[in-house]
């Protein structure tokens, strides 16, 4: 099945993967705690807006992921202290669906998130958004939730068994669903977050 991409996202643990029919010629860069996707020395030229974007922003409250240019004002309203219910709805309702041949939805996702006083015990939150055609849908999860831009593009349930950055990304990377091109993984942990990423 092709999905296009995907978050995944969690309390704890979070994961983005690029999946292309299009556009393979891509892979992601992690700069300190900002991941960017972007093209391949070898990639063709192209003017499409959609193909280089930062997928993952960390923050001092939690990791911001997604699918565009929506994440960097996610991220911005999260440091600004907005609710994360507000950062992710305002930003993904304000750029709307991607306005491409096929009004792909923009879909990004909060990781441990610390000062929410929804929480679990372990002291983390997390939200997951997606902005289609026909809805904005923002809530908040309990355990690892995944929306796509197609086929499952409402949130749903996701079987994440990983236990660290490294291995969400892997996991979601060799995930059966079709066309992967990269992945990122996202971790809360003591001391802030870890990032890592598969190009293959």
């Amino acid at each position: 099945m092709y999905v296009g991409r995907f978050v995944v996202v969690g309390p704890q643990l979070g994961a983005y993967r690029v999946s292309s029919r299009s556009f393979p010629n891509r892979r992601a860069l992690d700069r300190d705690g900002t991941v960017t996707v972007g093209p391949t020395a070898d990639a063709p030229e192209t003017d499409n807006p959609y193909i280089s974007y930062n997928c993952v922003q960390v923050t001092d409250r939690g990791a911001v992921l997604g699918n565009g240019s929506h994440v960097d004002p996610i991220a911005e309203k999260l440091e600004l202290g907005y609710p994360a219910r507000d950062a992710l709805a305002e930003p993904l309702l304000a750029l709307d669906f991607e306005k491409d041949d096929y009004d792909t939805p923009r879909i990004a996702g909060i990781v441990g998130l610390d000062d929410d006083p929804t929480a679990t015990a372990d002291g983390k939150s997390a939200f997951v958004g997606t902005v289609r055609r026909d809805a904005l849908l923002v809530e908040e999860v309990e355990g690892p939730t995944l929306v796509a831009t197609y086929e499952r593009d409402s949130p749903s349930s996701f079987p994440l068994s990983a236990g660290d950055a490294a291995g969400a990304a892997r996991e979601v990377y060799d995930h059966e669903f079709e066309h992967a091109v990269c992945a990122v993984g996202v971790e809360a942990t003591d001391g802030g977050f870890e990032t890592a990423v598969v190009n293959e």
